[in-house]
């Protein structure tokens, strides 16, 4: 892999594709969670370092028709100042006469942040003269948005063609694919899959390819439903993707074939409407009555799961395995990130999946107890999944 440490970055400036698509508040424009920024701080840092310059780039959000005041750029200069130490100049468009300007004026140790790319159709449709003029800002091209990796965008699979033999990783991406490949490639066993969510329509391609890998697939969020009603259980008003039942029973069959340990939820807290304040219960997940739906897994559930995650050497998490943004349904959730947190310090490998389950490792206060926090998401689950990922094929290629 070819990463910026193989790069000396003296007086060269680096155009660094990063993704900074994060939140802000819609009132005051503050950023409301900046991990994605404070995660490529070490690759600007290196490259600052060596006496060299970086022209930041990145989308925000997902603008309709060109500029809009909401998603651009400029509201992250002076959090990204603080976070550099550095001064941040801002180009208030990503490519044209200012951005030219201010790029080549651009001295060692500063730092250019060009406006959101997105602004431009061109960038999502993959659009070479967009590419080639974004390409002609710096002398090096780092890919350091793993988020972005499995989109065929201008600035993350095109542009890289602009750069024969000075195109590289960041840290970030460099990282993102160490650990992912440590799951799937270099996997400690056992190695145990925590899947959940909602649908599993979302989660078909991810647990068709670790039936391949894994020793313990765990079933948790709503998705669990589809698998009970295929199994002949009763799930009263819970989630379930009706034209998806056939489909969980293959994969049952298939675990067994594999000699995989598919687990579902035994019990499940059930609730009479969708609301934090409903009437709750605990029941089996096969067995809700009429008018009630699981929202969370139950304790037996829980203590099941807990006691697999402390068996296994290698955890991968994808899914929270309830509606853990309300209070009455974290529990199981919270007791899947507790179990994590313990294993990694008895020394296990746990991977914590991007997204919703990024999110509950954080909430309840376990993400520097675990082994490794995906900013990946999408692109995450796509490189599980087997596929090719664009930005990271154009960089190899």
């Amino acid at each position: 892999m070819i990463t910026i440490d193989q790069f000396s970055f003296t007086n060269k400036k680096a155009l660094i594709r990063v993704d900074f698509n994060v939140p802000l508040d819609k009132q005051t424009f503050a950023i409301t969670d900046d991990s994605r920024m404070t995660a490529t701080l070490p690759t600007i840092k290196k490259i600052l370092a060596d006496g060299g310059s970086c022209i930041l780039m990145s989308h925000l959000g997902r603008p309709k028709e060109g500029p809009e005041e909401k998603y651009s750029l400029k509201h992250l200069v002076s959090h990204l100042e603080e976070l550099t130490k550095v001064k941040v100049y801002f180009a208030s468009d990503c490519i044209g006469s200012e951005a030219s300007e201010l790029a080549a004026n651009l001295k060692p140790n500063e730092i250019l942040l060009l406006e959101n790319l997105r602004f431009y159709k061109e960038e999502e449709k993959g659009d070479l003269e967009f590419a080639k003029k974004l390409s002609t800002l710096g002398d090096i091209y780092v890919n350091d948005a793993f988020g972005t990796a499995h989109r065929a965008h201008a600035s993350t699979a095109i542009i890289a063609q602009f750069f024969p033999g000075n195109k590289c990783f960041g840290y970030v991406m460099a990282n993102e694919v160490a650990n992912a490949d440590k799951v799937m490639k270099n996997t400690a066993r056992p190695f145990t899959a925590i899947t959940g969510g909602a649908k599993v329509s979302d989660k078909l391609l991810i647990i068709e390819n670790l039936l391949n890998v894994a020793d313990n697939i765990l079933i948790g969020g709503g998705m669990a439903y589809t698998f009970m009603k295929a199994m002949g259980g009763n799930i009263g008003n819970s989630l379930c993707e009706n034209d998806r039942l056939d489909l969980c029973l293959q994969l049952i069959q298939k675990a067994k074939n594999k000699g995989v340990n598919l687990m579902l939820p035994i019990d499940s807290i059930i609730a009479d409407k969708f609301d934090n304040e409903a009437q709750l219960q605990t029941t089996e997940s096969n067995n809700i009555p009429d008018g009630w739906m699981g929202l969370d897994i139950g304790p037996k559930a829980s203590e099941a799961y807990s006691k697999c995650i402390l068996e296994s050497k290698t955890i991968l998490w994808n899914g929270p395995m309830g509606v853990f943004e309300m209070s009455s349904f974290e529990k199981g959730t919270k007791a899947v990130a507790e179990a994590l947190a313990i294993a990694t310090e008895k020394g296990a490998f746990t991977l914590i999946g991007g997204g919703d389950s990024a999110a509950a490792i954080n909430k309840f206060g376990y993400e520097h107890k675990v082994s490794y926090v995906s900013t990946g998401g999408g692109a995450l689950l796509e490189y599980f999944e087997g596929k090719t990922l664009p930005g990271i094929a154009a960089i190899l290629n």
